[in-house]
């Protein structure tokens, strides 16, 4: 099984707007007709409840939007690049890796949430868009700006009513087999499990998913035996049965350190309820001694109820899931540890102004660099040899206030100034 995977998506960028014109003699709407660009494709993700496996996202992990075409003439708008969609897991966590650490951005957890994980660039205004009464016939034009670049990872946590957690070779895979027509492999060595495996269990005409956690071993909080990759699926089950293998030394023993790993993992997890259930009752010395460790069971837990099975002879099963009925009833919705809680840690988007004043510095190279992105896109269009263009240019940016403050700046003939991409000698 695959749960966690880094992919990487590009939204699609955005067209650029169109410089063009009709000066036909007879043509009675004739001027500027460059029409707009299109906008970039973006990337989706969306829960999938066929899908219980990130394995699509193993041998693929680059995903690009298409780019919105540029405007023509003619008022033509260019056309918008498609969105894509990545379809995962319900279940399936979206983290964003970056130098300070991972940040959760989105938990997918219902059947057909779709959620936004790059936006395309919009595309750049052709030059009809600047006509004015004593502008007749612009020659500028927006260049579309580039769509959303993110490193993700997608971490799937698996949702279930009930877990069944327990040290390795305690018969949660028989369990999961008995109950379910899941099939996971069954054999007489520990950690024959090595991923979850998922089952429906139906009974007394109520049905809910149950999952097969692989083994805990002391240590497991700690990431010993993969403890962080089985622990973490645990987090979104409404309830756990509790599986010891009657046949060990000291059955209790084993359940205090299997409890002691799950709170020390998240000490949240002490509040799901549980059921006991102890295994292998078709052995004969668990059989015998089925009083004695029921006592002492009974003795350590103040009383708690304890389910003496067996998968293999599926004898005691009945009674056992009607104890998890009974739980699932008053069982609360899956809690979030503080670590992993989607509202401590999405990140708190402020759009900027849509009108920013623009400003001025100077690099390392002492050129003088104008920040403002209206600017920025209208002069990756200017052609160099128009001596009309720039100086449409020119009066556009004396109005926003660009011209003053480059000379506030202290910029003056023979400097170097840089708007986005362009570079001009100061005159």
């Amino acid at each position: 099984m695959i749960d966690r995977v880094i992919i990487h998506i590009t939204a699609g960028k955005g067209g650029d707007g169109s410089i063009s014109g009709r000066r036909e003699k007879y043509v009675p709407k004739g001027g500027p007709d460059g029409g707009d660009g299109g906008d970039g494709g973006s990337v989706y993700i969306e829960g999938n409840p066929n899908l219980n496996t990130l394995m699509p996202f193993r041998y693929r992990r680059y995903f690009k939007a298409d780019d919105g075409q540029r405007g023509d003439g003619k008022l033509r708008h260019g056309r918008n690049g498609d969105d894509i969609t990545l379809s995962v897991p319900v279940g399936t966590q979206v983290w964003l890796e970056n130098e300070d650490g991972p940040t959760l951005l989105a938990d997918i957890d219902q059947p057909g949430e779709r959620w936004l994980a790059a936006a395309g660039g919009s595309g750049g205004a052709g030059n009809a868009r600047y006509a004015t009464p004593t502008n007749r016939f612009p020659r500028l034009a927006q260049a579309g700006l580039s769509g959303d670049t993110r490193t993700l990872r997608l971490e799937l946590k698996l949702l279930a009513d009930v877990g069944i957690v327990g040290a390795p070779n305690a018969g949660k895979s028989s369990l999961i087999t008995a109950l379910s027509a899941a099939r996971p492999k069954v054999a007489d060595y520990p950690f024959t499990t090595l991923a979850p495996t998922l089952g429906v269990v139906e009974h007394r005409g109520e049905t809910f998913v149950m999952v097969d956690i692989p083994g805990l071993i002391e240590g497991a909080h700690e990431g010993v035996g993969l403890g962080h990759e089985f622990l973490r699926h645990v987090e979104r089950t409404r309830a756990l049965v509790h599986l010891v293998d009657g046949s060990v030394d000291d059955p209790v023993l084993v359940y205090r350190q299997i409890n002691e790993e799950l709170v020390r993992h998240d000490e949240r997890l002490a509040m799901k309820p549980q059921a006991l259930a102890v295994n292998k009752l078709d052995l004969a010395e668990v059989s015998v001694l089925q009083d004695d460790i029921r006592e002492a069971f009974e003795a350590a837990l103040d009383g708690e109820e304890v389910y003496f099975v067996s998968a293999a002879t599926h004898d005691g099963l009945e009674l056992l899931l009607d104890g998890v009925l009974r739980m699932l009833q008053d069982a609360p919705e899956p809690v979030f540890g503080a670590s992993h809680a989607p509202e401590a840690d999405l990140p708190v988007l402020r759009p900027e102004p849509r009108r920013r004043r623009p400003e001025v510095y100077v690099d390392e190279d002492n050129v003088f660099v104008v920040d403002w992105r209206p600017a920025a896109r209208m002069a990756g269009m200017i052609d160099p040899d128009d001596w009309a263009a720039k100086v449409q240019f020119y009066n556009r940016l004396e109005r926003a206030g660009v011209i003053t403050a480059l000379e506030a700046a202290g910029a003056g003939p023979g400097d170097l100034v840089r708007i986005g991409d362009a570079e001009w000698v100061w005159e």
